[in-house]
């Protein structure tokens, strides 16, 4: 079995992992990803017990119970290039001995599920609501570093290529499914589902103009008029993608939930966007004890 440099992977000097500051006995069997180091607070203030906290750049994260079940929460920050350091490295807690620096014979399996905020891309899908992702659009690459092609819904991905005539100087967006059995279990009729498509960016790389040109003005409208069976894009944020097509290649189970807080077809925007989060943090713990 191969052994893994020290410059593959980084140890603190407490024998952490050397981005999110955690040891193996800090991540629990359920773990839920948030962007805004606030927003782990905002989970935290339901768990009945708290038993660990610390803070690292943007990866703040709270271990603690909600009623029988233990969870960690963490903070990704935002952007899939965070979600490639929090995977890996919470990854590398469970299934890598970090003593011998080996990969372990036995893999663990963790429950990741996302409680982000979002832009929804449909007139139907208003402000205030909750989205299920339940394919992630990588537009950002990161999927391509990896040896990822069997993991992508080619179908879709050939689909979508030929509606939006795609530009060949991006890298080649990738359609990864959610975890289905995870999915059952936090489905209900509150919560719209869809393809939930992930950016590189915030600005030109989900169609907002400032003072920058775009290199494709008419992208957004072709995302959103994009069909495949009974599927649609239903929204646009920046980490579902990495998190769903990570998972997948490293045997976790992934969701992504989404509160929409912008409606970019009707250029609305939430009055009360921290009620809305609030709304999907209780909806989503509940949904998993």
């Amino acid at each position: 079995m191969e052994h893994i440099g020290s410059s593959e992977l980084i140890l603190n000097p407490d024998g952490s992992v050397y981005h999110i500051n955690l040891k193996p006995e800090h991540v629990s069997p359920n773990v839920i990803f948030v962007g805004d180091p606030a927003r782990v607070d905002r989970v935290a203030k339901h768990f009945q017990k708290i038993e660990f906290t610390t803070q690292k750049r943007e990866f703040r994260t709270i271990v603690g119970q909600f009623k029988d079940r233990r969870f960690t929460v963490i903070s990704t920050g935002i952007g899939p290039d965070n979600i490639d350091i929090v995977v890996n490295e919470l990854d590398a807690l469970v299934n890598i001995d970090l003593k011998n620096r080996m990969k372990k014979e036995r893999q663990t399996s963790l429950k990741l599920v996302r409680i982000g905020t979002s832009g929804s891309l449909q007139h139907d899908i208003p402000v205030d609501s909750m989205v299920l992702g339940k394919y992630g659009l990588g537009f950002e690459g990161l999927l391509h570093f990896y040896k990822a092609e069997h993991i992508f819904e080619k179908e879709l991905q050939e689909a979508f290529i030929r509606h939006t005539n795609y530009p060949g100087n991006r890298s080649l967006p990738y359609f990864v499914k959610n975890d289905s059995e995870l999915e059952s279990q936090l489905i209900s009729e509150e919560v719209f589902t869809g393809i939930t498509a992930t950016a590189g960016g915030f600005y030109g790389p989900q169609g907002r103009v400032l003072r920058l040109e775009l290199d494709r003005a008419d992208m957004n409208e072709k995302i959103e008029s994009f069909r495949f069976k009974d599927l649609r894009i239903s929204n646009l944020e920046m980490e579902t993608s990495a998190i769903y097509g990570l998972s997948k290649l490293l045997g976790h189970k992934a969701v992504s939930m989404n509160a929409i807080i912008a409606n970019r077809a009707d250029l609305t925007f939430s009055q009360d966007p921290y009620q809305t989060v609030d709304r999907l943090i209780e909806y989503t713990l509940n949904k998993l004890i």
